[in-house]
């Protein structure tokens, strides 16, 4: 079985669906919550590793620690199994061998129980089925796979209203009563508050704008204005966000449905939320990469002659044992992180042509971070209708730190528009 299991976000795992709606105006601020404090999320972003221990043990323990533990897997955005061509054998992805596969993975970390919740598009009824939701009552913490989240929404909600199925009004109880719920690619990004991003590739994206709906069309970027299951939402969602290069895509996604921050979750990391919805809402960073937030708090959209742009998007990156207090938009970098020292001399980092991919930006920014030379750093993508630039400069509250490989880096300014 692949290490790996996930498939890639947001486009082509279902039938295509548009959906015309308003596009909602509120800041994030105003999103409502339906939790009083007390449960916690781990939301992944994606190519989480079967070894990531950190992540695995992080679930484990905040639902009831080895032994205790009761988890339940929701595997409903995976293909159903005559949608797989690999089904029955051991390459198999589909709802139902990813569901025995997590069972087993959790199994190996120590839980007391791991159950399939047998919901998917083959059984969207089993979201009403009382067997169902006491199955669900039984555990003390779930974990979303990957895939497709319109396949979440198709299965746990229910209308255009998006009304909770009796399945997912379960698992909302127990979040709000102290359970975790955690996800991974699409399992994280269904956890989103309004405006939870659909699909879309980034070049499209900026040259055209975000769309509301459902499209199976990797050209559009569309988003669902109810969102989806409003469990997390302190800003926007987007994973496998650095590795995709998908900063851009989702800087034109808050610009447009006028969030002012978007979190993005990179490859096999957490972004730990305790006593979710309530005023100790608290984040960390879990795993081998960065969590990004982008704050469009001051950002001013551009036009070069019909050309979107915008400029002043406030990026920091936290890495491992980081915090972020998100009431005060304030990181909190982990103790024993050292400052980085700025090399002297002129700038030698390269301009990079394609960089949106492949954590380009991540690197332009260690980059800045690094030779105090460099006034700006910057690229340009690697599609060419048109063809984009993006430049980093340093804000006034910009700051550098590492600790091994991983660098930790507050404020630096990112301006996007045509080459």
């Amino acid at each position: 079985m692949p290490l790996n299991r996930l498939l890639t976000l947001g486009v082509g795992a279902c039938t295509a669906v548009a959906l015309s709606v308003p596009i909602a105006a509120a800041p994030a601020s105003a999103t409502p919550s339906h939790h009083r404090a007390g449960g916690s999320l781990v939301l992944v972003g994606g190519a989480l590793a079967d070894d990531n221990a950190e992540v695995y043990d992080d679930i484990v323990r905040l639902a009831g620690g080895p032994g205790k533990a009761r988890i339940g897997i929701f595997t409903a955005g995976a293909p159903v199994p005559a949608e797989d061509p690999d089904a029955g054998t051991a390459d198999c992805n589909n709802s139902v061998c990813n569901g025995d596969f997590y069972a087993k993975l959790f199994a190996s970390y120590g839980v007391a129980d791991a159950q399939w919740i047998p919901i998917d598009l083959d059984h969207p009824g089993a979201a009403e089925d009382p067997k169902v939701v006491a199955q669900i009552n039984s555990m003390s913490g779930f974990f979303f796979g990957g895939g497709d989240q319109y396949r979440y929404v198709t299965t746990m909600t229910r209308g255009t209203a998006q009304r909770d199925s009796a399945a997912l009004a379960a698992v909302r109880r127990k979040l709000r009563g102290g359970a975790v719920v955690a996800g991974t690619s699409a399992g994280a990004q269904i956890m989103a508050g309004r405006d939870m991003i659909t699909g879309g590739s980034t070049e499209p994206g900026l040259r055209d704008g975000a769309k509301p709906g459902y499209f199976d069309d990797a050209d559009v970027l569309g988003y669902l204005p109810k969102g989806g299951f409003g469990f997390f939402t302190a800003g926007l969602l987007d994973t496998h966000f650095s590795r995709r290069g998908r900063e851009a895509r989702s800087i034109r996604l808050a610009s447009d449905t006028h969030h002012p921050r978007v979190f993005g979750l990179d490859e096999n990391t957490a972004l730990e939320v305790t006593g979710v919805g309530g005023r100790s809402e608290s984040l960390r960073v879990l795993g081998q990469r960065g969590v990004s937030v982008l704050d469009l708090r001051r950002a001013r959209v551009t036009d070069t002659g019909g050309v979107w742009g915008i400029e002043g998007v406030r990026w920091s990156r936290l890495t491992a044992g980081d915090a972020y207090r998100a009431n005060g938009w304030r990181v909190v970098v982990a103790a024993g992180k050292a400052p980085v020292t700025a090399v002297d001399g002129p700038c030698t980092v390269p301009a990079s042509d394609d960089v949106f991919y492949n954590y380009a930006l991540v690197g332009l920014a260690e980059g800045l971070a690094g030779q105090a030379g460099c006034a700006s750093v910057g690229g340009t993508s690697y599609e060419k209708d048109p063809q984009w630039a993006a430049r980093l400069t340093r804000g006034y509250g910009f700051a550098a730190y590492r600790a091994g490989e991983s660098t930790t880096f507050t404020d630096v300014v990112i301006g996007i528009g045509p080459a």
